[in-house]
């Protein structure tokens, strides 16, 4: 995979230089909640500009259907990249149209642009290879060289992160370089006791991921809505709180995979539950209380780990010497199922192992919670992109970038 630095040294001055970014950032109208993407790949559009590349930056954002929908604008994000950068950075209001084209031709070397949502054009996503070639095709005409750099969307067939690279001479982005750099320590080149943390609402979203790290982690540490069919499998009732009762075949598998391999499976002792899910907007208090994990009441709802298993999770966790985690432990949005989050976050920094936390909502959680992100091994910039990689599938967007 050809590196940003590589490129740097054969020159960009004058060149009109493609990044694709992951600027998929929450908005609240256009307000942007967490500038987390954006930081991520400032770098990369920084050295760029600094080496006199005309850059032209594209992402996505939300999932638009294939049309302009102002609801998912990238002017916010637009904004904030030339608040980070100091400088002024233009933008197109349309993806390839005439002024995504005007935009580009008016940029001067050092310069920056950014063109609108690229989902707002249905060629991106489309899994016709002759509708996604032809968009390609016409960004290729915004550019004389590629830059990837959205790790949050290499886990994509599309046609930014596929099938453009094929078109233009590609590099890879400071920020993909991080990203696998960092996944390969959890995969080929990990320092034991290895443990991982897994939690977010869905035992079925995280199944392939355990699968696969049964065959390469120490431990492995359940939490989150997902805990509760892990809980159900073990013949525990559950009450309300979420249950993906098709998913227990293969949690009993997993568990009795792990007792024979020798892989730690931890799971809540005691949690904290309500009579139901709470109002995130007004965030009242909602009573809740904590029960032991095999005795969780009719009618009552698990949102959180309680405390004694915040404190078994932190002796998991401190003799460490590598630690992924993603998902979080309850409904972190609200502060009284925030603490299992917290905990873990906590025991992520009191360790002396090396940390990484695996994007998505355990990202977000560790900057709602007030966390300095900078004091964490590594906080990726890709959920999904992550954990495809841990699962050991090929992911396109880098493949591309390697051919």
């Amino acid at each position: 995979m050809k590196t940003i630095d590589e490129l740097l040294a054969e020159g960009v001055a004058g060149k009109r230089v493609f990044v694709r970014a992951d600027l998929n950032v929450p908005l609240s109208g256009t307000t942007i909640t967490d500038d987390g993407r954006i930081r991520a790949v400032q770098p990369t559009v920084a050295k760029l500009a600094e080496a006199g590349a005309r850059v032209v930056v594209a992402s996505h954002l939300g999932r638009p259907k294939g049309a302009p929908d102002p609801a998912f604008s990238l002017a916010p994000a637009a904004a904030r990249l030339g608040e980070l950068l100091g400088a002024d950075v233009a933008f197109a209001t349309d993806t390839v149209g005439e002024s995504a084209k005007a935009t580009v031709a008016a940029l001067t070397d050092g310069q920056v642009a950014v063109i609108e949502n690229l989902r707002f054009n249905a060629g991106e996503t489309s899994k016709d290879d002759a509708e996604r070639g032809a968009f390609a095709d016409r960004l290729a005409e915004l550019a004389d060289v590629y830059v990837g750099d959205g790790f949050g969307a290499v886990h994509r067939k599309h046609a930014s992160v596929f099938d453009l690279p094929a078109r233009l001479p590609h590099a890879a982005g400071y920020l993909i370089a991080t990203e696998v750099g960092v996944l390969k320590k959890l995969t080929s080149d990990v320092k034991r006791p290895y443990a991982v943390v897994l939690g977010g609402a869905k035992v079925s979203d995280k199944l392939a991921v355990i699968d696969h790290l049964l065959e390469r982690a120490d431990r492995i540490l359940i939490g989150g809505g997902m805990a509760y069919t892990f809980l159900k499998a073990q013949g525990h009732e559950v009450g309300s709180s979420l249950l993906q009762e098709d998913q227990i075949p293969v949690v009993l598998e997993y568990l009795e995979r792990a007792k024979a391999k020798g892989v730690e499976f931890v799971l809540p002792v005691d949690v904290v539950v309500s009579a139901g899910f709470p109002d995130l907007k007004a965030k009242e208090p909602t009573h809740p209380e904590t029960v032991p994990a095999d005795a969780i009441p009719a009618g009552r709802m698990g949102l959180d780990n309680g405390p004694e298993t915040n404190k078994l999770y932190a002796s998991k966790l401190a003799d460490a010497a590598t630690v992924f985690w993603n998902g979080p432990m309850g409904v972190f949005e609200h502060p009284d199922y925030a603490d299992g989050t917290r905990a873990v976050a906590q025991a992520l920094l009191d360790s002396p192992a090396f940390t990484v936390v695996g994007g998505g909502d355990s990202a977000a959680a560790v900057r709602i919670l007030g966390f300095d992100e900078n004091k964490f091994g590594h906080i990726s910039t890709g959920g999904g992109a992550s954990l495809e990689y841990l699962e050991g599938k090929t992911l396109p967007g880098l493949a591309a970038l390697e051919n």
